[in-house]
Parts: structure tokens; C-alpha cells; sequence
């Protein structure tokens, strides 16, 4: 595991593992992808940013469970969907959906065909 991504989760070291299930599924199933670890996120490229991560707070502080990550996607359209807490159109033909995730069976093939289909968006600009 990369120091880095230890550094990130230091505070949340109960959210790191939901963090590892992730980062393998979607190296997993996407090729050439690289990782970079920033201060208030981890962002997913191939030729651009496709997913990121982070420890947002998306939702009121008693609504949100202990340990989370948030999952942000970029997408040509807006998914329709319970599971997406936050949707925005920052400008046409692109769409921001933020899921908050709080257990390793939320790390789905539901999500994992979403964050595909954001890397094939990304991949094609």
C-alpha cells in the first residue's frame, strides 16, 4: 500500500479498508490506470480524471455513518438512482454524482459498471 494513501486516511483508518476493496476492483477491471493522491482527495485517471475519493462530508453529520468514503464520478448523463446522494450538471453533457459508501458490500458491480463507464467517458474527450 502506498505511504500515501496511508498519510490520506491517517484520521480514518476505519475507512481505509473500503478504500482497498475499491482501488483493487477498479484497477481490476480498468486498464492503465494511475492513482494520485492529493490532499483532499484520490483522483483515478486514465487520460483524464474519471473517479476520485474523498472524506467529504455529503450529508448532515447525523445522518452520516462513522466510517465512509465518498465516490465521485463524472458521466455524459445523470444516473437515476437511490444510491446517488449528490447529482450536478456543471456544464452540458457532463454529469457530477457523489455516492457516500459505507460498507464493502456497496462496492458493487452496479458501481463498478458505473465507474467503467465514467473511465470510457473520460478516455473519449
Amino acid at each position: 500500500m502506498n505511504t500515501d494513501i496511508i498519510s490520506f486516511f491517517d484520521h480514518h483508518m476505519d475507512a481505509l479498508p473500503l478504500y482497498q476493496i475499491l482501488e483493487q476492483k477498479i484497477t481490476a477491471e480498468i486498464e492503465n490506470v494511475q492513482i494520485k493522491v492529493q490532499k483532499s482527495q484520490i483522483s483515478f485517471y486514465n487520460r483524464h480524471l474519471f473517479a476520485c475519493v474523498s472524506l467529504k462530508r455529503i450529508r448532515k453529520k447525523k445522518n452520516c455513518p462513522a466510517n465512509y468514503i465518498v465516490v465521485t464520478l463524472g458521466l455524459d448523463h445523470r444516473l437515476d438512482s437511490p444510491r446517488i446522494e449528490i447529482s450536478t450538471e456543471p456544464y452540458p453533457g457532463r454529469w457530477t454524482h457523489h455516492l457516500l459508501l459505507s460498507d464493502a458490500a456497496e462496492i458493487d458491480e452496479e458501481l463498478i459498471s458505473w465507474v467503467k463507464k465514467a473511465a470510457a467517458f473520460s478516455d473519449r474527450k
